[in-house]
């Protein structure tokens, strides 16, 4: 039986969480505090104003019952209780057209009456609810009494909780506004990081928010600094060391180029030729194209004029994709990817798929292909596959490095799998 976890339940963004760790209290509490007030206190406020009215009319007509009230006495009454009195209203005379038998807290009312008196007593409202009529039978006429209604219930007890609410909502959207700023922040700090894992500057990013997301967007920057300075010292060391080996291979080359031709030339040519290209590959694994700026690039373009250079290599699927990516890079990594392709292959084809936000480059070739368990092996660097692969092919085991390399910096991803021609898949995606 699976546990219960209260993450299941709640928002994924920090955003949504925020605001309802905000919201969900001030809700809970507008709400209880609406639930007491309406049936606790008001009921209560109510109840005291309902016996104060009822035992008021009981005492009038009481006193309609008993004695004639003259005229100066009921205008006294009438002047000192703020109502009005007609102890000779007629039995038969019915009640308005628009008199409503019910209204809030009527049930109160009625109990009221029926606690201070056993005289029968019946009451409306009139007037569109702002009078409650009394009429009680005092024997051949009915006592009638005209009674604000605001002094028997409390009105307009909605507004209350009207302000209340505005007061809730104002508060609320003072919070969310805060919150928002400050996930803002947090937001900008992750693309300016995505933007430095991808060689993009961000020179006008500046820190914002609160303390402690300032300081993580210096530690950020300082990090990116010091890698880059890293990248930098290593690129210039790596220039120096290939300054200093290609000059005894160019030597090198010249002495065999003076000497007579022959078997054990050639074949020393071959490898000078073969260590100068592995040298390049090496200085390319190695310094990564730091130099190299973004740019924005058609990548079917792209793609067209680098398969002009490749006699058995076919673009068969295309789409209209622009990309802003490292352009050299970028060429190069699929350069070498068709370059494998036709090179353990007779056949290559390249497919441009363009999804919702990424395009796909899918290089297919119908050679010997490579097992799943060694796939991600084939990924480490100068790493040579024995079986699928022979090493009969020249090679530096660095072609897929790169374009893990590449792929990563940009964030995409890069993947190998078996290809309908036969032989491997690599299924390169790139975020646009």
């Amino acid at each position: 039986m699976a546990s219960f976890r209260l993450r299941d339940f709640t928002p994924k963004g920090l955003y949504a969480r925020l605001t309802t760790l905000v919201a969900v209290p001030v809700i809970a509490i507008f709400a209880i505090t609406t639930l007491y007030y309406y049936q606790y206190h008001i009921r209560e406020v109510n109840e005291k104003l309902s016996q104060s009215i009822a035992r008021e009319v009981a005492l009038i007509s009481d006193m309609c019952a008993r004695t004639t009230l003259s005229e100066t006495a009921i205008a006294e009454l009438e002047d000192k209780l703020g109502l009005s009195i007609d102890c000779a209203y007629a039995r038969d005379l019915a009640w308005p057209e628009d008199a409503r038998p019910r209204f809030s807290y009527a049930s109160i009312l009625r109990q009221q009456l029926d606690n201070v008196t056993e005289r029968e007593i019946d009451f409306r409202t009139i007037e569109q609810g702002s009078i409650l009529d009394f009429r009680a039978v005092t024997g051949p006429s009915v006592a009638r009494v005209l009674i604000s209604r605001k002094r028997a219930l409390a009105a307009n007890t909605h507004f209350t909780i009207v302000w209340v609410l505005l007061g809730a909502m104002f508060m609320l959207g003072l919070a969310f506004a805060f919150l928002r700023n400050q996930v803002r922040s947090i937001l900008e700090l992750t693309e300016a990081a995505k933007a430095y894992g991808r060689g993009r500057n961000t020179a006008d990013f500046h820190p914002s928010g609160a303390t402690e997301i300032r300081d993580a967007v210096r530690a950020v920057a300082d990090m990116r600094a010091r890698l880059t300075s890293f990248a930098d010292q290593r690129t210039s060391m790596l220039a120096g060391v290939s300054h200093d080996l290609r000059t005894p291979l160019t030597r090198l080359k010249l002495q065999l180029a003076m000497m007579e031709p022959s078997d054990e030339i050639d074949g020393a040519r071959a490898d000078l030729d073969e260590m100068s290209r592995m040298l390049d590959e090496y200085l390319a694994f190695a310094s990564g194209e730091e130099g190299e700026q973004a740019d924005q690039v058609r990548l079917d373009h792209m793609v067209g004029a680098l398969l002009e250079r490749f006699d058995r290599a076919h673009l068969v699927a295309s789409s209209d994709i622009t990309l802003t990516v490292r352009p050299l890079a970028l060429n190069r990594t699929l350069s070498n990817l068709i370059n494998n392709a036709i090179q353990y292959g007779e056949r290559c084809d390249v497919q441009i798929k363009k999804g919702e936000h990424e395009a796909e480059i899918l290089v297919d070739d119908d050679g010997p292909g490579i097992a799943p368990e060694d796939r991600e092996a084939a990924f480490k660097p100068f790493h040579r596959l024995d079986k699928a692969r022979t090493q009969n092919f020249a090679g530096t085991g660095l072609g897929l490095t790169l374009a893990r390399d590449f792929a990563h910096a940009h964030g995409g991803t890069i993947g190998l799998e078996d290809s309908p021609l036969g032989g491997l898949r690599v299924r390169l995606k790139l975020p646009y």
